[in-house]
C-alpha cells in the first residue's frame, strides 16, 4: 500500500471532525507510566540508495552476502529510484506501441521526445533520434551513415573503441552494396588516448569516411575530441565519438562542442539497472542539417501545433523504406527501445542538471581516492597518464590477475574486469569501475584486498 502523507490542513479538519484539540489527545486514555515517554530508538533517516542498500543487506542474511562489484566496460551501476518502475507500470506506457497514430500516441510520442531533448543536451547536438537498441548497435549505425554521407568505405576505429562495439561495427560493414567497408585500427599513444600522429597517418590517404574513438574510450581515458576532430575534417572524414558512461559528460565537455560530427553512446546507465549484460539503449545525436537528417537511422518525434494552435507531438521522420525495402533503408532497426527511453528520461528528470552533475562528481571524486590508493600501494601502477572519469586501468607489478580476481570472488569481492578476456597479453591489467554507490569502506576494503 502507497504511504500518502496528510497535509497539516487535512490533519486539522479530521480533528475537528472528531472534536479533539491535537494529535496527543488522542493518546490520553492511556495511563501515563505506562506511555513510552522518550522518541523511539530508530537510527537517523537514511537517503534512498542508502536505505535500499541497508534493506538489501538484511535481506542477504537468508541468502549470503551481496558481492561488492566494481565491474564497468560498458555496463554501470548507478541508483535507480523505485520511483522510475513504479511509473514505468502505468498502463499507458507499458504497454504502448508504436506511435503511428498521433492523434492517440501523444502521451508516448511526448516522453520520445523529451527523450530526444536530452540526448540532445548531453551530447551539445541539435538533432538527436528516438534511441537505438544498445550503444554498439547506435556506434554501427553512425559508421554506416557516415560511409552514406561521404561516400566513402574506409572507416578507421581507435584501439580505445570498446571491443562489442568493434565487433558490432564489423558484423554491420560486411556484404555492403558496393562491398564491405575496410576497417582500419589507430593505436593509443602511452597516454591511453587515440594516436594523433598515428591518425594523421592513416588518414592522409584520403579515403576515409569517418573516424571513430571512444569518450571516455574503453580504458577510461578522455580523448582530446578537438585535435581529433580536425584531423579528420582536414582530410573530409567525419568524427564519430562513442560514450558508454554518459555521466562523464557532466563533467567533460560535450562531443558537439569539440566539433564532433556525430555522438553516439549507451543510456542504460542513467536509468536501467545492470541485468546480465542489459537490456541497453542506443543514443545517436548529430549535426542538423537537411543532408544528416536525411540519413539519420532510427525516427524522430517533433512538436507541433494543430489547427487550434494547441501544441502537439508528431512522429516527424520515419523512412518509409525501413518498413517496405530492407536494400534501400537508412536502417534496418525500426522501432526504439521506447520503455528503456522512458525510464532514462524520468531518471534524469527526477536529478535535475543539478543533481546530474552532484552524481558524476561523486564518481569522479571516488575514482580518483580509489585510483591514488592502488598507486601508492606499491603492488599496482598506472599505465595510462591521460585523464580518467570512473573507470581506470591498473597493472599488477606481481603477475597475472586471473588468480587473484578468482580467490577475492570467492570472497565476495568482483574487483574488475581481466584485460585479457579480449587481449592474452594484458594478462597483468585490471579495469575498476568506481560509481556514486560505492563508499569509503568498500573502497578501503579493495585496496586492502588487492595490496
Amino acid at each position: 500500500m502507497r504511504y500518502l502523507p496528510h497535509t497539516p490542513e487535512e490533519i486539522d479538519s479530521m480533528l475537528q471532525a472528531i472534536g479533539v484539540p491535537s494529535i496527543d489527545s488522542l493518546f490520553d486514555p492511556i495511563p501515563k507510566d505506562v506511555q513510552l515517554g522518550r522518541p523511539l530508538a530508530i537510527p537517523p533517516g537514511m537517503d534512498e540508495a542508502s536505505l535500499m542498500k541497508h534493506l538489501s543487506s538484511i535481506a542477504q542474511k537468508n541468502t549470503g552476502a551481496v558481492a561488492l562489484s566494481f565491474l564497468g566496460a560498458g555496463i554501470y551501476d548507478h541508483h535507480v529510484p523505485p520511483a522510475v518502475d513504479q511509473l514505468l507500470l502505468r498502463g499507458e506506457f507499458y504497454t504502448a506501441y508504436t506511435p503511428y497514430q498521433a492523434e492517440v500516441a501523444q502521451g508516448t510520442l511526448q516522453a520520445i521526445f523529451e527523450f530526444q531533448t536530452i540526448v540532445s543536451e548531453l551530447f551539445g547536438m541539435p538533432l538527436a533520434n528516438a534511441s537505438m537498441y544498445d550503444g554498439a548497435s547506435a556506434t554501427a549505425e553512425a559508421v554506416l551513415m557516415a560511409r552514406r554521407l561521404t561516400k566513402r568505405s574506409r572507416v578507421l576505429v581507435s584501439e580505445g573503441v570498446h571491443p562489442e562495439y568493434l565487433e558490432t561495427i564489423r558484423t554491420y560493414v560486411q556484404g555492403l552494396p558496393g562491398g564491405s567497408a575496410q576497417i582500419e585500427m589507430v593505436p593509443l599513444s602511452k597516454e591511453g588516448a587515440a594516436d594523433p600522429d598515428a591518425l594523421r597517418a592513416r588518414l592522409a590517404k584520403g579515403d576515409t569516411a569517418c573516424v571513430v574513438v571512444g569518450y571516455p574510450n574503453f580504458f577510461g581515458c578522455v580523448n582530446d575530441v578537438r585535435a581529433l576532430a580536425a584531423l579528420a575534417h582536414k582530410s573530409g572524414a567525419l568524427l564519430v565519438t562513442a560514450t558508454a558512461e554518459p555521466y562523464a559528460l557532466a563533467l567533460i565537455e560535450s562531443p558537439g562542442a569539440l566539433g564532433a560530427d556525430i555522438a553516439v553512446g549507451e543510456g542504460q546507465p542513467l536509468g536501467l539497472s545492470p541485468q546480465y549484460g542489459g537490456p541497453g539503449c542506443g543514443l545517436f545525436a548529430c549535426r542538423d542539417t537537411r543532408e544528416f537528417m536525411a540519413q539519420i537511422p532510427g525516427r524522430l518525434c517533433g512538436e507541433t501545433v494543430d489547427k487550434h494552435g494547441t501544441r502537439g507531438y508528431v512522429l516527424t521522420l520515419a523512412t518509409r523504406e525501413q518498413h517496405i525495402r530492407r536494400e534501400r533503408a537508412t536502417s534496418n532497426i525500426c522501432t526504439n527501445h521506447a520503455l528503456c527511453a522512458l525510464a532514462i528520461t524520468i531518471r534524469v528528470c527526477l536529478l535535475g542538471k543539478k543533481g546530474f552533475v552532484a552524481v558524476a562528481e561523486q564518481c569522479l571524486a571516488k575514482a580518483e581516492y580509489l585510483k591514488n590508493q592502488l598507486a601508492a600501494s606499491g603492488a599496482w601502477e598506472l599505465p595510462y597518464e591521460a585523464p580518467t572519469f570512473n573507470e581506470f586501468v591498473v597493472r599488477s607489478k606481481k603477475g597475472p590477475v586471473k588468480s587473484l580476481l578468482e580467490k577475492l570472488s570467492g570472497e565476495g569481492i568482483l574487483a574488475g574486469l581481466d584485460m585479457s578476456r579480449w587481449d592474452r597479453a594484458r594478462d597483468m591489467d585490471l579495469l575498476i569501475c568506481v560509481t556514486e554507490l560505492h563508499t569509503r569502506a568498500d573502497l578501503d576494503r579493495l585496496v586492502a584486498n588487492l595490496r
